[in-house]
């Protein structure tokens, strides 16, 4: 009886220190070690890619955000702010612009099929405002020219990124709205607008946030 008792004993104790070794490894030095680590190759990402602004942060480079006009009284859904870029459609990004506090709504894709005629008819309606939108007096944009990331969300909501080919659709309207050149707004999205990853992963991008600060530079001068 005393042996069992004292084995059970040596066996808990056994666990005990088995616990607060690993827990001060695993729980402890090893979450520091990494944190050091990225804090001091990587602190960019390791803070969580912030785009700052004027000093202050304004939002992530991996995160997307809407740029809509303040909701009107009887308005579900907010008018999209015309002198801004705008991003990819998502009910998955919180309202924004660049210069409020970004706040995130939810996450997530529509997870419907390419055949269900809800999604079929939003994106009939979102071709429809993109080329309303972007069609300005001497330029009218055509319903073949809108890709694919200008009426379909991506899979997270959250894309930060638009296509090369839908920034530049919003050229002429965003230099009508701010009294800019074509040229200028033009030479603003070749300049903000990134490679393929290694010259082969994925494709070309434009981070809407960075381009949308960039304009705002832009109005400045």
């Amino acid at each position: 009886m005393n042996n069992s008792v004292g084995n059970t004993g040596r066996v808990l104790w056994a666990g005990l220190r088995a616990l607060l070794v690993l827990t001060v490894i695993c729980g402890v030095l090893y979450p520091l070690a990494v944190t050091g680590i990225a804090q001091a190759v990587f602190p960019g990402t390791a803070n969580g890619s912030e785009v700052k602004e004027d000093g202050r942060v304004v939002g992530s480079e991996l995160i997307g955000q809407t740029y809509n006009l303040p909701l009107k009284e009887g308005e579900e859904t907010p008018a999209p702010d015309l002198k801004w870029f705008q991003p990819r459609p998502s009910n998955g990004l919180g309202a924004n612009s660049v210069n409020t506090q970004y706040k995130l709504i939810l996450s997530g894709a529509t997870n419907r099929s390419g055949d269900n005629a809800d999604l079929i008819q939003w994106v009939k309606d979102a071709k429809a405002a993109v080329v309303k939108d972007n069609s300005v007096p001497g330029h009218t944009v055509k319903p073949s020219d809108v890709p694919a990331d200008a009426v379909t969300s991506s899979g997270s909501g959250l894309d930060p990124h638009i296509s090369p080919e839908y920034a530049k659709i919003q050229v002429h309207r965003v230099a009508e709205q701010n009294h800019l050149t074509v040229a200028q707004v033009d030479k603003l999205v070749a300049d903000h607008t990134d490679g393929r990853i290694l010259g082969f992963v994925g494709e070309p991008r434009v981070n809407v946030l960075q381009l949308n600060i960039a304009l705002k530079e832009l109005t400045k001068g």
